[in-house]
């Protein structure tokens, strides 16, 4: 990939800023995406190779990735198709214990000569670090899952769509935000096909085949008198399905906000940039929030974002006992807390679960990077903590004997750890839709879509933008606003948690490229609530000068 190709993709956004450039792989052609690649005998007898050299060379336990990432970037700006990046990466990772201590290492010479030197690397690795290593692992044990696969439930994989379809359809939503007023539109597809293979010295072999997909886009309207201007980035969320997300279903669609619309399973990218245009205009005249104590009413796909920096990453035991700090530090939910079995980590309608299973979430798999088979745990129950994430060599850390299978590396190259579980809120079990919360809010602030946001090395205290905002006075919608940020730390704010609408509510966010780990690995999650309601929350004001 070229540097002004990777600088275009880092300049979408923060997360995407996370991508290290290796992780795309070598650039091919559409049609290279869709060969079949290694069929899965060839993998096992590849794998069976080094876990065969493993045992020679002494090694206690052995697994081998081989893994095969394939990626399509479509890049539209106006009426112009800006780029379009098709990539590869296909090698194998092998990972060890010898002597007590783990060693990896990794080569895209998947040829047996190529794996036996890898594995012999990896096993040295392990045995130089055991002179330094002060106790040895310690790995939960695994189901012996023979040969088994899984694959991501798609009706249309996108990778078999033509790229002018796919530039066709971006265009056309650039030329309905032009149409409604925008002066600026960037429009962009992400697809991903990771195809895995895994194996052990346990007796799994494992193939799976896993899809993701993000449309993302960013309208901007300028006011040239005042010389202002406002953007609005799209209402989707990415998620862990094929092509067939990006149909529109007026099932699929809800009527949110103020004009706002919003998605689940499927995607109408025409309208929601027809309306963002619309709505940016809007955002121009739109008043300043006053700053004071609000309830306010969260959408999922703002939500998501408070979700994931304020319970999924503080939630993970790595952090929680000091062994990972980057990419904003450790946790204030400390192991003593978890301990007393009484810490209140929100309110007693809160009920927060991690879960690798679910359908359409970015990360759902049948099986973790280490051949855990996949699962649904709670995180926080009825307000207290109740548990982490954690994998093979951490769960016995917390007195517990069973891996929750959140095990992930971005690639064949990279050693995998433990990366965060799709961590959700559960829906209200009342009939309660959006409607009804408006009418019960006497003054506060719906706010939907991600903004800007902040938080300290503890994962407590926060701050969070949005994309759009609109007042609710005495039980009514009176306007947008703008220039709104509430401020919280992470026990307050869950806490003041007093209203979860019911599932039919229910939607996901997504995180496409969320970072972690030095060198830094990227990973795809999902966090998926109903609307909340959050009430006497501290709101500033993010346009004042002071």
């Amino acid at each position: 990939m070229k540097r002004r190709d990777f600088a275009k993709l880092a300049g979408l956004g923060a997360g995407a800023m996370m991508i290290p450039a290796a992780s795309f792989g070598k650039i091919i052609s559409p049609e290279q995406l869709l060969s079949p690649g290694l069929d899965v005998g060839q993998k096992k007898t590849l794998a069976d190779v080094a876990l065969n050299s493993a045992r020679s060379l002494g090694a206690s336990y052995a697994d081998a990735r081989i893994g095969r990432y394939l990626n399509q970037y479509v890049f539209t700006r106006e009426d112009k198709v800006q780029n379009v990046v098709n990539t590869e990466s296909f090698g194998i990772g092998i990972r060890v214990i010898a002597n007590g201590t783990w060693g990896f290492a990794s080569t895209n010479d998947v040829s047996p000569e190529g794996i036996k030197k890898a594995t012999e690397q990896a096993v040295a690795i392990a045995k130089a670090n055991s002179k330094i290593q002060k106790e040895p692992v310690v790995l939960a044990p695994v189901e012996s899952h023979g040969e088994v696969s899984w694959k991501t439930p798609i009706v249309k994989n996108s990778m078999e769509v033509p790229i002018s379809e796919k530039a066709d359809l971006l265009l056309e939503a650039n030329a309905a935000a032009m149409k409604n007023g925008a002066n600026y539109v960037n429009t962009a597809l992400f697809m991903v096909n990771e195809q895995k293979y895994f194996a052990s010295t346990e007796g799994s072999y494992i193939d799976q085949d896993v899809h993701r997909i993000w449309p993302y886009m960013n309208v901007t309207v300028i006011d040239p008198e005042k010389g202002k201007f406002k953007s609005r980035q799209g209402l989707s969320a990415p998620m862990g399905l094929g092509y067939e997300y990006m149909t529109p279903d007026p099932n699929e669609t809800f009527e949110g906000i103020g004009g706002v619309s919003l998605f689940r399973n499927r995607y109408d990218l025409v309208k929601d940039a027809s309306e963002a245009a619309l709505q940016a205009k809007e955002m121009l005249s739109a008043k300043s929030v006053e700053p004071g104590k609000y309830d306010l009413m969260l959408e999922p796909n703002h939500l998501g974002l408070t979700i994931h920096e304020s319970v999924g990453h503080p939630l993970e035991l790595d952090r929680v006992l000091g062994y990972e700090a980057n990419y904003a530090g450790t946790s204030f939910a400390t192991l003593d807390k978890w301990k007393a079995g009484d810490f209140n980590y929100g309110s007693d309608i809160v009920n927060l679960v991690a879960d690798k299973t679910q359908p359409g979430s970015l990360g759902a798999v049948g099986f973790d990077d280490e051949g855990v088979q996949t699962k649904k745990w709670d995180l926080v129950r009825n307000g207290i903590l109740v548990n982490y994430q954690a994998i093979r060599d951490q769960v016995h850390m917390i007195d517990q004997n069973e891996s929750h299978g959140c095990c992930y590396s971005q690639s064949w190259n990279d050693v995998q750890f433990q990366r965060m579980p799709n961590v959700s809120l559960e829906a209200g079990k009342e009939k309660y839709s959006p409607k009804d919360m408006i009418k019960d809010i006497e003054k506060g602030i719906y706010i939907a879509g991600r903004g800007s946001y902040s938080i300290d090395q503890q994962r407590y205290n926060f701050q969070f933008g949005g994309t759009v905002f609109y007042e609710i006075k005495n039980g009514q919608v009176v306007g947008m606003l703008n220039d709104v940020a509430y401020q919280s730390n992470t026990q307050e704010f869950w806490n003041s948690c007093a209203k979860i609408c019911d599932e039919s509510d229910y939607r996901l966010f997504g995180s496409f490229f969320d970072g972690k780990g030095q060198p830094s690995q990227v990973s795809a999650v999902s966090h998926g609530s109903a609307t909340t309601r959050f009430n006497g929350v501290n709101v500033i004001n993010t346009g004042r000068n002071i």
